[in-house]
């Protein structure tokens, strides 16, 4: 179950302290799109969410959305943010993640992935040695896959509860 448990756990991408994440050597960091970043039914992003990506960049990081949604979904996000992606990612298949790496020259000690599910964004961080870092989803609509993942995470958060790693609600970095 500790596959599952995230390095960081905060309320919201703008919770998270990114100069202690730079500090720590985190150089890159890997945005889930749908309920991390933005609702499922916003179509673009808004000026918040822009003003962020400026935000990252201008601390010197770089921000990459690796979203599972398709091309269409993804593309007017990555160019109003003016950011690179990665659409149909197949997280948490490792693929897209070691891509990243190679293609950015990073290591996998300075790659933080930030998302909303336990089973494709922190699972799929987990796995390949990333800092994984969990969100509260946005928002209550969701894809129908997105809600199969969600009957089996509740099972895990209640495995993790149990074992004193981790309860929905009490954030920690």
């Amino acid at each position: 179950m500790d596959i599952f448990r995230p390095d960081i756990y905060q309320k919201s991408i703008y919770t998270i302290d990114y100069l202690k994440l730079k500090n720590q050597g985190i150089r890159c960091l890997l945005f889930d799109l749908d309920n991390t970043l933005s609702p499922l039914e916003r179509e673009v992003p808004d000026q918040k969410l822009i003003d962020f990506f400026h935000y990252i960049e201008d601390l010197g990081l770089k921000p990459i959305i690796l979203s599972n949604a398709s091309l269409k979904r993804v593309t007017p996000f990555k160019e109003k943010c003016n950011v690179d992606s990665s659409f149909h990612s197949r997280k948490p298949f490792s693929k897209k993640y070691k891509k990243i790496l190679m293609m950015y020259h990073f290591k996998d000690t300075e790659v933080a992935c930030i998302g909303d599910q336990l089973l494709t964004d922190i699972f799929g961080a987990n796995r390949l040695g990333f800092t994984s870092i969990l969100v509260n989803p946005i928002s209550k609509k969701e894809r129908l896959v997105t809600k199969c993942n969600r009957f089996f995470e509740k099972r895990i958060y209640a495995s993790l509860r149990r074992r004193g790693l981790l309860e929905q609600g009490v954030y920690y970095d």
